[in-house]
């Protein structure tokens, strides 16, 4: 270390002298800490002890020193260049004033509170000017919290200035979108820098509260009455001690109702209540034993609870004027809990001893409350309400979805396209009515009937379907065993009341007189006879008509050819018995004519080619006249 202790020689090269003698050169401590801050000290000696030469300047040199201008000595300064420039968003990124601050919002429908405070911070982003405010979210409030106003340049007023840093403050009031917001204080980086800015900030101020909220965190009061009874006691004594009965709840009355069976579970220790419900293997029912769970039963009520909504209250002891004790519950008594009707049957051994002790009550016996199983019911059809067949509305009693009754098949089968075909007339006291004819049809597959009633030109009446296929039940029989009419029932003469409507059986076709004749015992007597005589009637009727077309027509001859050759053409066809069931209903005196018009209009009914040559040679063969047409042979040439 080099040192100049003489003084006076300027500090040169070669004017220097080290001190042989020293043999410290350590330098003094400058560094130091004070209540955990680090302090700058100033040394009082120098390298290796030596003590430090103070200049000590007279006033002289200290003017000389204040006015001599350091220009002259070295020149002009040079000026300092300019700061380079720094864009705001780079100088102020993410900095940002953060203010709290609340507002009142009216709450027009509500019988609790009438207005409501929401605490929001304020944000304002120094690199933009902008503001966003933002509503800490509670929960379980029940209002949309979050951001209310999105980060933005807010107007301030309607020239169209915006809000500046400069306006926010502690202590104001600031509107934005039509709600005014009062900032009750800001955080430590914001009061610095609106300090630093030469702004003076209000004193903070308290943030107000919603009254609702601060409601909601009370507690809830609680009555405590003073009591004689000891509790305590009751609870050391009674302790685990239980009364169990066996119950049953008889709801057979109700719809869907039943018997269940329930265990009631009566605490001796604090007078508490426990229904579970007795489950049976595949009983169908859930898994849940538990009806009531442990509580007080209240017995009798005050008359303001009988009529209070209880389904969404829990009833308090200032509504109760007493409770179920043990004293309540006797066997062979019901009980009524919670509006269900209970009725005890049995005990537990302990609960007999109980009340032997307690209440001096020995004889509980246990009562029998199985039921026997009523006598089945015997499945009566209520009345016929004349809709449809019987047989078919009988069948939704039987069953939900109602089926087919059974059908004789094998009568069906032997019977199929097996028609009986009558000629009747109705018996009517209007005069209208005596002209008309019908034609019945008796299904012999299923014992039905149909009328038809063939159309009369200028008569007023409407022919066509006068009844479809129906079974039809014979007067003065009872509803709930109906008779049908059968085939032995229809002869010539015979009365057929269909439905209140009475007719006259008048003539047969020949298929009627074969079945007749192979199922006379079928037949009465009676029925038989009428028969006989009609075709007897026919048998004679028969040759004086021959004889008459004899007579009348010369070419017989002719028209047999003539049907002959017709009956080969038209082979396929085959209708005889249609069509000469339809000629005679309009043959009313049975002569074996009919009018042309009707003559026609029957063939264009069975689709007859009229159109044929040979058709229209055996129509001109067959007329008598300009008005009348004998279609008894015509009806000839059509049967193979």
């Amino acid at each position: 270390m080099v040192s100049n202790p003489v003084h006076g020689l300027p500090f040169l090269p070669g004017t220097s002298f080290k001190d042989p003698t020293k043999t410290s050169f350590h330098r003094s401590q400058t560094l130091g800490y004070r209540n955990g801050y680090a302090v700058v000290r100033r040394p009082t000696v120098g390298i290796g002890g030596d003590r430090l030469q103070v200049n000590q300047l007279s006033p002289a040199e200290l003017d000389e020193l204040a006015s001599k201008a350091p220009v002259l000595t070295y020149g002009q300064p040079k000026q300092a260049p300019p700061a380079e420039f720094i864009p705001a968003h780079v100088a102020f990124d993410k900095k940002v004033l953060k203010f709290d601050a609340y507002f009142q919002e009216d709450v027009p429908i509500s019988s609790e509170e009438h207005y409501r405070i929401r605490q929001v911070k304020i944000y304002y982003y120094l690199e933009d000017d902008s503001i966003s405010v933002m509503e800490p979210v509670v929960e379980n409030s029940g209002i949309p919290q979050g951001k209310l106003i999105k980060r933005q340049r807010i107007a301030k007023n309607d020239v169209g200035d915006h809000y500046h840093w400069k306006d926010l403050n502690r202590g104001i009031d600031i509107t934005m979108y039509g709600k005014t917001f009062r900032i009750v204080d800001c955080d430590h980086f914001t009061q610095v820098y609106l300090e630093s800015q030469g702004i003076e900030l209000n004193p903070p101020e308290k943030m107000a509260l919603d009254p609702y909220t601060e409601l909601r965190k009370q507690p809830p009061r609680k009555y405590v009455t003073p009591s004689d009874f000891d509790q305590l006691k009751q609870f050391l004594t009674f302790d685990k001690q239980v009364l169990r009965f066996y119950a049953i709840w008889d709801d057979t009355d109700s719809m869907f109702g039943e018997c269940r069976t329930y265990i009631i579970h009566y605490y001796l220790m604090d007078d508490t209540v426990e229904i579970r419900e007795v489950h049976e293997r595949n009983d169908g029912r859930d898994p849940f034993p538990l009806l009531m769970n442990r509580q007080r039963m209240p017995k009798v009520l005050t008359e303001n609870a009988k009529n209070f909504p209880q389904c969404v209250l829990e009833i308090s002891d200032q509504e109760v004027l007493e409770w179920y004790t043990a004293k309540d519950f006797i066997v062979g008594k019901p009980l009524t809990i919670l509006g269900r009707n209970f009725f005890i049957y049995d005990c537990d051994p302990f609960t007999r001893q109980f009340y032997k002790e307690k209440f001096g009550i020995s004889d509980l016996p246990r009562i029998d409350v199985s039921k026997q199983e009523p006598p089945p019911v015997k499945q009566e059809l209520p009345p016929y309400n004349g809709y449809g067949l019987i047989e078919d509305s009988a069948q939704n009693c039987f069953a939900l979805i109602p089926k087919a009754p059974r059908k004789d098949v094998i009568k069906m089968l032997m019977n199929d396209n097996k028609v009986l075909r009558y000629l009747a007339a109705l018996e009517s006291p209007i005069p209208e009515d005596k002209d008309r004819r019908f034609i019945f049809s008796y299904f012999l597959a299923t014992d039905m009937i149909s009328i038809f009633e063939p159309p009369v030109r200028n008569s007023g009446i409407i022919g066509g379907k006068y009844l479809g296929k129906t079974r039809v039940i014979k007067p003065f029989s009872e509803a709930e065993n109906p008779i049908y009419y059968g085939p032995s029932d229809f002869f010539i003469g015979a009365v057929i009341d269909v439905f209140g409507h009475r007719f006259i059986i008048l003539d047969i076709d020949e298929y009627v007189l074969k079945y007749m004749e192979s199922n006379a015992a079928q037949y009465s007597p009676e029925a038989l006879s009428s028969i006989q005589n009609h075709v007897r009637k026919q048998e004679i009727s028969a040759p004086e008509l021959e004889n008459k077309q004899a007579k009348e027509e010369p070419g017989k001859q002719e028209l047999e050819a003539l049907i002959d050759t017709v009956q080969k053409q038209l082979k396929d066809y085959s209708c005889k018995d249609n069509i000469h069931e339809a000629f005679q209903a309009h043959d009313k005196e049975a002569l074996g004519y009919v009018d042309r018009e009707m003559f026609f209009k029957i063939c264009e009914s069975f689709n007859i080619p009229i159109d044929d040559s040979l058709v229209k040679e055996l129509i001109r063969m067959c007329s008598h006249g300009e008005d009348r047409i004998d279609y008894y042979n015509f009806v000839r040439a059509f049967s193979n």
